[in-house]
Order: structure tokens, then C-alpha cells, then sequence
């Protein structure tokens, strides 16, 4: 597929999912079968949403080699062509990086997500071989990661420009350390999706972006794709109140819920509180506490996601 056929699907809202677990630690293919299919069920589709697994909040840097490529061809079959999958693979070097996408690619994944090398500590140089190699390599799309916050430098706009001849480069998951830098983007977004990572749907779209991502949104699809939709026609205002209703009160809940123990419990716990159960993190991350679960279930109920 070239650019422009990839533009056209990587866009929408982006449905970050959990891979779920059993009660051993073992990844649960049937569950993330059943949960696929119900994801589509209630909106997630081609057109309006894609779905992003074995990314970080999938845990793929807990996943074995020969696990996450199980997790993939379960989505992708779940999905049954109603909706795309996105695969994660990220901080790996080149050569391994290929190997990965290669893999995705042969199960029917559209594309991947794709982070920078950090362990090999990257310039702007560096990571314009990485992504321009990569894109040689396959024929599916690539989701740039900007993950600055992992101890690599920012991918800059300029970056960004110079990979224009990158075919299968279609799209950037982005987030800056600044708002100057944030809105950057417009130098690049006539070439690129810009995919929202940073809570700032309307801003991104008035720069030119394609897309939000929705690291919750797959325990309650509705209200990322209402946002979603009220962005698409131009109901800005209307987007960003609803946005904002939701940080402020799922916010509370998230920051005592962070202060015990990392990782993305969050998301799990939320799966659970609409009756989709995926069980436990990997260690060292430890499962929600009942308490804990409380507090997050009084934050859903007056967000209306436990109607």
C-alpha cells in the first residue's frame, strides 16, 4: 500500500487495548478473541476507529516472542475486516525491528506502532535511518511513536519532514515537551496523520490532525468516538467540554490509583468494571486493590460508563 491508501485508514479514534491474562500470568487468546469482536460491536470499526494491540499499555515488552505475534493473529481474525489492527513493537534495533513487522505484516496486520531504538540512544539521524529502513523493509504502514519520556530525544518536526520519501511512514502518534513544539506539527501534518497523544484533541485537529487516541476508550468506545464525531464536524467547543468533564473526574481517581504501583492497571481495572475481565498485569505491576477498584468505579459511575 502506498501513503495515501494508508492515510486513509490510519485515522480516527485509536482503541488502546490490554492483553489479557489468566489468573497464571498467561496471555488469554480466547478472551482477546471475544473482546474484539465486542469492540466492533460497539463502534470501533473501519472508517471511525482502529485498534491498537500488543503496544505498551499490551505489555509488549512482557511478551515473549512467540506470545505476541499469538496476540496479533487473534485480533486480526476476531476483527474479521471490520476493523484494522495496529501492532506494537518498539525499542528494538533495526534488524529486529524488521523481523517484527515482517511477522505483522504476514498475519494481515494493517501496520505497526513503532517507538525509536532508545536503548541505542538516537540522534535526529539515527532515527531517520531507523524509520527509513524499516519503511524499505514492508509493505504495511507505520504508526511513529514519539516517546520522549523513555529517555530518547524528541523525534523533531524537521525529523519528521525528512521523512517524506519514507513510503510506508503514514502516520505519528504525537506528543511534544512543548506547546510551541506541539503545534509544530503543521509542518509535517499535509504529509503525515497526525494521531492526538497528548489530551489535546481540538488543538491537534485545528493543526491538521487525523486522530485521538483512546488509552480507555476500548472499556467505554462511546464516548471516545462521540468525541471523535463532534470533532469531525467541526463542533469544537462541544468536544473539548466533554473532554474536560472526563479529566476532571476521572483524574482524582487515576492519581491515587498511580501512587501504588505502576504500569496500566488503570485500563484493566476499568475492563473489569464493565464486565469484561482481563485479568492481571505481568509483575512487578500489581493488580488493583478492592479499594482501589472502588474508587475507580465511583469515577466511571459519574462519568455515566457504568449506566
Amino acid at each position: 500500500m502506498n501513503r495515501q491508501e494508508l492515510r486513509d485508514r490510519f485515522r480516527g479514534v485509536v482503541g488502546v487495548t490490554v492483553t489479557p491474562m489468566d489468573d497464571d500470568y498467561e496471555v488469554d487468546c480466547g478472551r482477546m478473541h471475544d473482546l474484539t469482536q465486542w469492540w466492533v460491536a460497539n463502534g470501533l470499526t473501519r472508517g471511525r476507529a482502529m485498534l491498537k494491540v500488543v503496544s505498551v499499555m499490551g505489555e509488549f515488552s512482557q511478551l515473549t516472542d512467540d506470545e505476541w505475534p499469538t496476540v496479533v493473529r487473534t485480533a486480526v481474525q476476531a476483527a474479521d475486516g471490520k476493523v484494522d489492527i495496529i501492532a506494537g513493537t518498539h525499542y528494538k534495533d533495526t534488524k529486529r525491528t524488521i523481523q517484527d513487522a515482517l511477522i505483522a505484516q504476514d498475519i494481515g496486520a494493517i501496520g505497526l506502532q513503532i517507538a525509536p531504538p532508545a536503548m541505542n540512544d538516537p540522534n535526529q539521524d539515527d532515527i531517520l535511518r531507523f524509520y527509513s529502513d524499516v519503511s524499505d523493509a514492508i509493505d504495511i504502514g507505520i504508526m511513529i511513536y514519539n516517546t520522549y519520556w523513555f529517555g530518547v530525544s524528541p523525534i523533531e518536526p524537521e525529523t519528521m519532514a525528512r521523512l517524506k520519501d519514507a513510503e510506508h511512514v503514514a502516520a505519528i502518534k504525537w506528543h511534544y515537551p512543548t506547546d510551541e513544539g506541539y503545534d509544530k506539527m503543521k509542518e509535517f501534518s499535509d504529509e503525515f496523520n497526525v494521531i492526538d497523544n497528548a489530551g489535546q484533541h481540538v488543538r491537534c485537529r485545528k493543526n491538521g490532525g487525523e486522530g485521538i487516541v483512546s488509552a480507555f476508550g476500548p472499556a467505554y468506545p462511546k464516548h471516545d468516538l462521540k468525541v471523535w464525531d463532534l470533532i469531525e464536524n467541526g463542533k469544537y467547543e462541544e468536544a473539548e467540554a466533554l473532554e474536560k468533564s472526563f479529566n476532571e473526574t476521572i483524574g482524582p481517581a487515576l492519581l491515587k490509583i498511580s501512587s501504588n504501583s505502576g504500569g496500566y492497571r488503570a485500563a484493566r481495572g476499568m475492563m473489569e468494571l464493565v464486565g469484561h475481565p482481563v485479568g492481571p498485569p505481568r509483575l512487578p505491576t500489581e493488580p488493583l486493590t478492592s479499594e482501589e477498584l472502588n474508587i475507580l468505579k465511583v469515577a466511571m459511575e459519574n462519568c455515566g460508563w457504568l449506566d
